[in-house]
Order: structure tokens, then sequence, then C-alpha cells
């Protein structure tokens, strides 16, 4: 479905389910490069299991106007208009990479707004190399092939995912491709990733959360390393917060590459008051 926020039409797939007020929300919140698509069978399976989904595509990526977020702060905002443009108290939170920095920062802003916060593939800092974001600025289709060689652990994922036989490196250069091309006014893989290389304040956005948080990591992530999620971990526990850690045996895209152990932790942890 399509919602107004900050005056642009933003794209939100519902997963095949009828908006529910009386029922609780998980908004699903992309990386770089991504869009709504990569939460399929997630998304899919919530949205028949009692919870209304809105997985976004962030503004100026495919399906959705307005500018691309230049900032994480940017897009935690984006959040919290994306929330009341929905006419929601509340939700849950679910972010991958570049999303969990932009769902950490919404979830320290929204307070008692955010029910839940699961962040996926997470790191802080989150820095990226200089060879990367100046391929990201003047070779993108260069930048793109790195970031899918290091994201990937297989190159096709159980049947569950996509369909037997789903060729995940092919399916993700395509999708990267499309996400490019979808914006011809900025370059949003170099803006996604320099958001993600100046973010700054995840120290003191984790423990201005009022939620339980689940780190959901990937134990052969080569672009956001599990180690790499610790400080936070360790920051969020010694604030006092309800913490969950669960490590799937794959890269850096949990949702493909493990698509069930990612739901199940989901749909555990959100089942949680």
């Amino acid at each position: 479905m399509y919602l107004q926020v900050n005056g642009h039409r933003t794209y939100c797939y519902t997963g095949g389910k009828a908006f529910d007020a009386a029922q609780p929300t998980v908004v699903f919140i992309h990386g770089v490069i991504n869009d709504h698509s990569v939460w399929i069978l997630q998304s899919r399976y919530l949205a028949h299991h009692g919870w209304n989904v809105l997985a976004v595509d962030l503004p100026g990526h495919c399906r959705s106007e307005g500018d691309a977020p230049s900032s994480v702060e940017e897009g935690a905002a984006f959040v919290a208009a994306l929330l009341d443009a929905a006419g929601l108290q509340r939700a849950a939170l679910v972010g991958h990479s570049w999303g969990s920095l932009i769902a950490l920062e919404a979830a320290a802003q929204l307070k008692e707004r955010v029910s839940h916060l699961v962040l996926v593939g997470t790191a802080f800092p989150m820095k990226v190399s200089a060879a990367l974001l100046d391929a990201a600025l003047n070779q993108p289709m260069k930048a793109l092939e790195m970031v899918n060689i290091f994201s990937r652990s297989t190159l096709a994922p159980p049947p569950s995912a996509l369909g037997p036989g789903t060729w995940v490196h092919g399916a993700s250069m395509a999708l990267g491709r499309r996400v490019i091309a979808s914006n011809t006014q900025v370059n949003v893989f170099h803006r996604g990733f320099q958001a993600c290389d100046r973010y700054a304040n995840g120290d003191t956005a984790i423990t201005q959360i009022s939620c339980p948080v689940l780190f959901l990591l990937g134990a052969q992530d080569q672009m956001t390393q599990a180690k790499a999620a610790q400080p936070l971990i360790d920051k969020a526990q010694a604030s006092g917060k309800t913490v969950k850690l669960v490590k799937v045996p794959v890269g850096h895209h949990q949702m493909t590459e493990a698509p069930e152990e990612t739901l199940f932790a989901m749909r555990d942890f959100l089942s949680r008051q």
C-alpha cells in the first residue's frame, strides 16, 4: 500500500494482508541498495500470523518518492513520520545493516512508541572502507560486485527463501542494479554508505531505547562482523535493557541465506511482551 509521508508517496509492502488497526505492527527497514523485497519471507509470514506489516521502500528508493536519507538521523525521522502517517501509536522496528542503525536511532527518539527492536546484521561504528566508498561514488557496478562478494556465504539458499534453485548472488546483483537505477537524482549507493560511515550516536542511542532488543547476527558476516556488534550489546546490557543475541551460520544477508532461522528468531522475540 501507499502512504503519504512528509508529503511524498511512500510504498509499504503489507504481506498481502489488509492493514488492521486492532493488530500489532512491525516495520521493516532495509539496508543500502535494497528495498522492501529483502524481507519477503519474514514479512509475509508475520502478516499471516497476526501482525500488520509495513516493509518500506525508504524515500528515494524504488517505489517511494522523496529525497533519499543522507544520514541515519534523517532515516529515523522518516520512520517517526511513517508511524504518524499510518496512525500508529506503537510498533516494532526491524532493521538490516544501514536499516538497523535507522531503527536504533528511531527507537531512541520514539521511546515507548517502539515495542520491540530487532537489529539484523548490525555494527557500531559501521565504518565503510575508503575504497568501497570511492567505488560506490565513482564505479557503482564495481562496488556492487564487491558488496555481493563480501555479503554472501552461499550461492543458493534453502528452498524456503525464494524457491529451489534461487541464485542468491545473481538475485542480489539484480536488486542492487534496480535500486541504483530507480533514483536518477542522487547516488543512493554512496549516500547510504556515507550515512553508515558517519553515524556517531549509536553508543548513546542504545542506552536511550525503552524496549527489548534482539541482535540477529551472521556468524560469517564480512560486511558487519558479529564481533563489531559487541560494544552495543555490552552497553545495552549495562544499561539494564532486555537483550537477546542470536547468531546464524551465514553472511550479511541472513534474510535469504538463513530465512527460516531468521524468521523464527524474529517470531519468537516479537511474541514476548
